[in-house]
């Protein structure tokens, strides 16, 4: 009888370290995600921030662009109705001003 409880014994050691072993396996696995997911946030966090200012010097050239821009149209705006009144000062009749410019000189958009 005490062969058949060292049988009995063993079977149950062996279904215990068979049990402890996943146990142990999947809460390693575990804490290797949990250790793992702040970094990974880390580097998400870097990238969007390595966005952001991308795309804040990005925006801060086109404003500049833009700024640029309607300067220059606001010159060209200014020397066009000089020119036309240059024309009408020497006798002549300049072409009509396009509405869409017209509207422009006077609102600013």
């Amino acid at each position: 009888m005490s062969g058949v409880w060292g049988v009995v014994g063993a079977v149950i050691s062996l279904i215990g370290t068979i049990t402890m072993g996943v146990i142990t396996y999947r809460g390693t696995r575990t804490a290797a995600r949990i250790s793992t997911a702040p970094a990974s946030k880390e580097v998400d966090l870097s990238v969007l921030q390595a966005s952001v200012e991308r795309l804040e010097k990005e925006s801060g050239e086109m404003r500049e662009q833009i700024r640029r821009l309607r300067s220059m149209l606001w010159a060209a705006i200014g020397w066009a109705k000089r020119r036309g009144d240059q024309v009408e000062r020497l006798g002549g009749v300049p072409d009509p001003t396009p509405a869409e410019i017209e509207e422009f000189y006077r609102t600013g958009v």
